[in-house]
């Protein structure tokens, strides 16, 4: 069941640190952070200080079963990976999802970077909210498909059968990046898919819960959530911004 929240749901305009701290404790079951992670060099040390304020408020807000997704890129990956150990103990960690991608680029004297880091923590391991993703296919060769719908391969010691519903989703995940003629796009640049969101959401938390976004741009996470039977809550300090991500929870029925 959804905890009950001193704020409604919905998109407000606000310094996320000050938002948070009003919040009451454990009112959370999710919460996705997508921080200013575009760093220039130099910004590093800056950017890790107007951090950990912040995490330290979401490990405060997430229930005994909640989840933090934290999605940054390879600049600071590592460095908030050991930021999050101390706030959470490392033995909360869950997994560092790779979100992989294809998008034009000039790579340089290097690989092409083409992947996004998201770093998933439990408040308590072990209690943390956790349902099985599958999708894609099954990389086995004479793979058939029984009369009962269920795929299967032949072995010496009789038929061995896999679920009907595709492999278990792994932490590499190939979602499309947002192109420019995107019909999902709403004019925020830094807008994500919606398919990554709903990954992070149906893993993570059940109907009813309450999924939270402090950074939450054009409101792509509480969209979702809400379509698929949470609620949300989420703050900007753009107005601009929230103001694209109320219209489209307006658009869903939420106000």
């Amino acid at each position: 069941m959804r905890p009950r929240c001193a704020v409604a749901e919905g998109a407000y305009v606000a310094d996320n640190l000050a938002f948070m701290a009003r919040l009451p404790d454990g009112v959370c079951d999710l919460i996705y952070a997508d921080p200013p992670f575009d760093l220039r060099q130099g910004d590093l040390a800056a950017f890790l200080a107007f951090l950990r304020p912040r995490l330290v408020q979401m490990h405060r807000l997430l229930a005994a079963h909640g989840s933090l997704y934290v999605h940054v890129d390879w600049r600071s990956a590592h460095y908030v990976k050991v930021m999050l150990d101390e706030v959470f103990r490392p033995e909360h960690f869950l997994n560092e999802i790779i979100w992989h991608y294809r998008s034009g680029s000039r790579p340089g004297r290097w690989f092409a970077r083409k992947h996004d880091n998201i770093l998933v923590y439990a408040r308590h391991l072990g209690r943390h909210t956790f349902n099985r993703l599958r999708g894609g296919d099954y990389r086995t060769r004479d793979l058939r498909v029984g009369s009962d719908g269920r795929p299967f391969k032949s072995t010496r010691n009789g038929p061995l059968y896999f679920h009907p519903q595709g492999p278990a989703l792994p932490d590499v995940w190939d979602v499309p990046f947002l192109s420019t003629v995107s019909r999902e796009r709403t004019g925020y640049a830094q807008q994500k898919p919606e398919a990554l969101l709903e990954r992070v959401i149906r893993a993570s938390s059940n109907e009813g819960d309450l999924v939270a976004d402090f950074f939450c741009g054009s409101g792509t996470t509480l969209a979702v959530a809400q379509r698929l039977g949470r609620g949300c809550l989420g703050c900007d300090i753009s107005p601009r911004a929230v103001g694209i991500a109320r219209r489209r929870l307006a658009a869903l029925g939420v106000s």
